[in-house]
């Protein structure tokens, strides 16, 4: 879920800029192609990282089977774009349910449950690497969950480890709010908010490290760039960012800076491969002349915002994301939209920077309205992105690590650091520790 906030940055390059995989001073040389774009791009496992569609699910009673309507994602665009796994979004707006983040999570969760449940002979819901490769050896569609904003948690070791049984393989440790145990981007240079010394609070530390142990992946979209950096030196496991872009191209704050991209390139263990940042197709993140526009109209929108919250209170009806959306969308919908190529430009400097083994796609789909690259309007279309790469020279081989295999590696180590962290014993930081004296009484 996409959200504007003031950009900021933190001068914390507290790991090494160095580089992992192809020279920063080249993209890939153009090699002789046996195979076609299309051809390339059917043989993939192609794994999307982040979809908003639950929010349509549940308040909307939206079926995958529907007709994709305002839509990005449904059972058609799924096939249509060879689509092989994607995590489903349980997304909380902080606002609308402040109070009830843990009944709103647990309402998502059920509504992609469910939807699972109604189509087992399309649909196969799994929470492991090997389950997205079951499903695809039996042409499913592979439906995962993953948590956008530490808020859900409420607090709770206790709720982070049910939501995990429930299903949830990752989490977002923020969204646009700091959530008391970890800061966000959003409100980064907000004096009003409460922010943690050094971007995770002794509690912050703890749900990293119970993500380890779970295998739940760590995810910084969203997150300051001090939480970024204490969240690499905490965890044990290599990290993603689930739908973002680079800030060298476009400097909106939920971008990764280049020192931020090699360093999830080099995080877990000593003997991790690195992490992954998978690309968001918001316009807003990979375009900055499309972010420029966005900017200068955003009094408009935040007033037009407003105007339709009050009206819902004075009607006493339930404001829903889907009813601010189309507010969203009108105004987004008086922008030009983006060139392809500025999508493919991220992924390319991602891959210079940091390296091909270290970038995927989180599109973003049904959290960002009509705000799509050219070209880009549904899953339907993830075929462009592939013949888009192959044009510029990148292999068979390479397409296929940006399409899920990067991501898929990612997951099986994050499910290994699991198994040998089960097998540790660890107080929580938030916990009295064994050699500290005793509390006064």
């Amino acid at each position: 879920m996409f959200c504007f906030s003031p950009a900021s940055s933190l001068a914390l390059v507290l790991l090494p800029s160095v580089m992992t995989a192809k020279p920063a001073s080249s993209t890939p040389a153009p090699v002789a192609q046996h195979r076609t774009a299309e051809q390339v791009h059917r043989a993939a496992i192609v794994i999307d990282t982040h979809e908003d569609t639950p929010q349509r699910i549940l308040d909307d009673h939206f079926d995958l089977t529907d007709p994709l309507g305002s839509g990005q994602v449904n059972l058609d665009s799924i096939h249509k774009g060879n689509l092989g796994a994607a995590f489903f979004s349980i997304w909380v707006e902080p606002k609308l349910y402040q109070g009830q983040y843990a009944h709103r999570t647990l309402e998502l969760i059920d509504a992609v449950r469910n939807q699972a449940a109604r189509h087992p002979d399309k649909i196969r819901f799994t929470t492991t690497a090997e389950g997205i490769l079951s499903a695809h050896r039996e042409h499913k569609f592979a439906l995962l969950m993953g948590i956008e904003g530490g808020h859900s948690i409420e607090h709770s070791l206790a709720l982070l480890r049910m939501y995990y049984d429930l299903g949830v393989r990752y989490m977002t440790l923020t969204w646009s709010n700091s959530n008391g145990w970890a800061d966000s981007s959003g409100d980064a240079d907000d004096a009003t908010v409460p922010h943690t010394a050094d971007g995770l609070s002794d509690f912050g530390k703890d749900v990293v490290y119970e993500m380890n142990r779970l295998g739940m992946i760590v995810d910084v979209s969203h997150v300051s760039d001090k939480t970024f950096y204490r969240t690499l030196i905490v965890s044990r496991a290599p990290v993603i960012a689930s739908h973002s872009a680079a800030r060298a191209l476009c400097d909106a704050p939920r971008n990764m800076t280049d020192d931020m991209l090699r360093a999830i390139a080099r995080s877990g263990g000593p003997d991790s491969k690195g992490g992954v940042v998978m690309v968001n197709f918001y316009s807003g993140f990979i375009s900055q002349a499309y972010r420029n526009a966005q900017l200068a109209q955003r009094p408009q929108l935040l007033q037009a915002e407003q105007e339709l919250r009050d009206k819902f209170k004075a009607e006493g009806r339930t404001l829903t994301y889907g009813d601010m959306d189309k507010v969203d969308r009108a105004f987004a919908d008086r922008i030009p939209r983006p060139p392809l190529s500025d999508l493919i430009d991220q992924i390319d400097h991602i891959v210079k920077v940091a390296g091909i083994d270290h970038v995927g796609i989180g599109t973003d789909f049904d959290g960002i309205s009509g705000q799509l690259p050219q070209g880009i309007d549904s899953a339907a279309d993830l075929p462009k992105v592939t013949a888009a790469l192959m044009a510029r020279g990148y292999s068979a081989a390479d397409c296929d690590k940006i399409l899920g295999g990067n991501f898929l590696r990612v997951f099986h180590e994050v499910e290994q650091v699991s198994h040998q962290l089960k097998a540790e014993t660890r107080p929580r930081i938030t916990v009295m520790q064994p050699h500290d004296p005793s509390p006064a009484r």
